[in-house]
């Protein structure tokens, strides 16, 4: 049969549909619904939810574990440092390769350990540390940290030093400014998008990390993650989905506070 002799209303449909790119966002519009909107509105639903009655006692069990809480507080303590540790070593690694006509190719070696899963590597820094005799504890979990996410601050540190033109440096040289001076005045403040970006990437992933403080501590360390995994695993759906809600409200905060410095930062420069 051919397309003419199909009814007008199925051969007006086909006539008026159009490959465009709309049409190929229906795929990811379907997968987010399911996987990402359909998981985060039955944990919020679970949070308040106990015993099939809605309530508030799952956060009050929450705010009567000190254990909890005492978790959440080493977490951000984790996190901070490793944000700090990462930010010291990562910003002075990316502006040296930033100078070097090949530093575009070394920055993939510090990306090629990544497409290894985070569990493998974790594992094979267990056992390097086993084998060494190194005791398992805070700071072999913060060198794991450290190890796993140092990638995601020297990546964007490396594009926007990059990005900087050269005549910022070479105007203030010639105006007598000391190589330091050159340094602090102009590349550091241009360079502070970057390091909100590569903050953001460290800090948020680090105080959600899973299972690399249980391994890497011999579950000595349980960070949040870890204890919400254990909260739904013992079944306590109720106070594991609060614990997640505050943890994204974390993410949340944390992104909400870097694009407000990243947007404020953008227009002093603007002006």
């Amino acid at each position: 049969m051919k397309i003419k002799e199909l009814p007008k209303t199925i051969y007006g449909k086909i006539k008026g549909f159009r490959l465009t790119r709309k049409v190929f966002s229906y795929p990811y519009i379907l997968f987010l619904m399911f996987f990402v909107i359909t998981p985060l509105v039955i944990v919020l639903v679970n949070a308040f939810l106990s015993d099939g009655q809605f309530t508030l006692n799952n956060f009050k069990d929450l705010a009567t574990d000190g254990s909890s809480l005492k978790v959440l507080g080493t977490s951000i303590m984790v996190g901070i440092v490793t944000t700090l540790i990462c930010l010291l070593l990562g910003y002075p690694v990316a502006y040296i390769l930033s100078k070097w006509s090949s530093g575009s190719i070394i920055v993939i070696l510090f990306i090629l350990p990544m497409w290894v899963n985070f569990l493998i590597r974790t594992y094979a820094l267990q056992t390097i540390f086993e084998n060494v005799g190194i005791t398992l504890g805070m700071g072999t979990v913060i060198f794991g940290m450290v190890y796993n996410f140092i990638p995601f601050m020297i990546m964007p540190l490396h594009t926007t030093i990059s990005s900087i033109d050269k005549c910022y440096a070479e105007a203030a040289q010639d105006l007598g400014a000391s190589p330091v001076t050159t340094f602090i005045k102009t590349t550091l403040p241009l360079s502070l998008p970057g390091i909100i970006s590569g903050v953001t990437m460290v800090f948020i992933p680090t105080i959600s990390a899973f299972a690399i403080s249980q391994l890497l501590s011999n579950n000595s360390i349980i960070l949040f993650g870890d204890s919400i995994n254990l909260k739904f695993e013992n079944k306590l759906y109720g106070v594991g989905s609060v614990m997640s809600l505050i943890m994204l409200a974390l993410v949340l905060i944390s992104n909400l506070f870097m694009n407000k410095i990243n947007k404020g930062e953008a227009a002093k420069n603007l002006w």
